[in-house]
């Protein structure tokens, strides 16, 4: 594959949910953001912890305005997370998240604190190849998948107020069945690197007639690798992250307050050791609409460790 047919498929897998989407996962919010930025290198078995920290402001009127509505939200995520290849071409990974959700009103802190949706997801490589351009060896592969979140953290129907609105984001679960399209893909020449993700998920109705909007996630990310005498790998890495979802469905009656788009620049640094990993990463929004305007998402953070079994 030529490295103008590389690009054009890592754009394409970018593009895979553009046109399908216009919930508010994307907020980040205890029912489930889906980036993974780039994953640590293993040939057998993975076990990580990740820490996920969002904030973001609800309740605003036009322009961003505020009022006595206005809540102050942050959602903590620690996540346990493990990957296991089976062979070359397939992969089997598992993600269970304990969120700790705080809301702030008033000088009123509410919170909620528990197992989050547990996650499931199957790869198959559908390439790995190397070749040599001129002194520099390139490198690339592709996998593609899917997979499915189970109803396991816990989830409270939102009460209705007269004339108030109230995005459904304050839970720690979806109470859902869900499915997941997904693909990574790596290309690298000799140490210089672009990461690329895209995920693509479908929810279905709860056992309360609500059903989160279909999201899609992509994420590019350049990077390089510095090797510090053959025994640590450091990889600082800059990138975007774009998010889209679809409006709820509360019933047959599309929510407002739901769906749009963050589109969100990246920053972080790799460190890869003989059998562990470490790492971090900053998320900071460029663009975003979310909910016609009624929420805004500030910046996030991830931290994670991984141990190569």
């Amino acid at each position: 594959m030529t490295m103008k047919k590389c690009i054009m498929l890592a754009l394409i897998l970018l593009a895979i949910g553009f046109t399908k989407a216009h919930a508010c996962d994307i907020c980040g919010c205890g029912v489930g953001s889906y980036y993974i930025g780039i994953l640590p290198e293993f040939n057998k078995k993975i076990v990580g912890v990740r820490y996920q920290y969002k904030t973001l402001r609800t309740h605003l009127g036009a322009g961003g305005t505020t009022s006595y509505l206005t809540t102050d939200e942050t959602y903590r995520t620690v996540e346990v997370w493990g990957g296991w290849n089976i062979g070359k071409r397939i992969r089997v990974m598992g993600f269970v998240p304990f969120n700790f959700n705080e809301r702030l009103n008033q000088g009123i802190t509410t919170t909620k604190n528990g197992i989050g949706d547990i996650a499931l997801t199957g790869y198959y490589q559908l390439f790995n190849t190397q070749k040599t351009l001129g002194s520099k060896l390139l490198v690339h592969s592709l996998w593609m998948g899917g997979g499915v979140k189970l109803p396991t953290g816990k989830y409270e129907p939102v009460g209705k107020q007269p004339g108030v609105e109230t995005a459904n984001i304050f839970q720690l679960g979806t109470k859902s069945v869900d499915f997941t399209l997904n693909a990574m893909y790596d290309i690298r020449l000799q140490d210089a690197g672009m990461n690329v993700n895209a995920n693509y998920k479908i929810n279905t109705a709860n056992n309360y007639d609500y059903e989160y909007g279909n999201k899609f996630s992509g994420n590019a990310q350049l990077y390089y690798k510095f090797k510090i005498k053959q025994a640590v790998t450091i990889a600082p890495n800059t990138g975007v992250l774009y998010e889209t979802a679809q409006k709820d469905m509360d019933g047959k009656y599309e929510s407002d307050v739901s769906g749009g788009y963050a589109l969100s620049g990246t920053a972080g640094l790799e460190a890869a050791f003989q059998k562990f990993s470490v790492g971090g990463n900053w998320q900071t929004p460029l663009s975003q609409n979310l909910a016609n305007g009624f929420v805004k998402a500030n910046n996030r953070m991830m931290l994670h460790v991984s141990y190569r079994l």
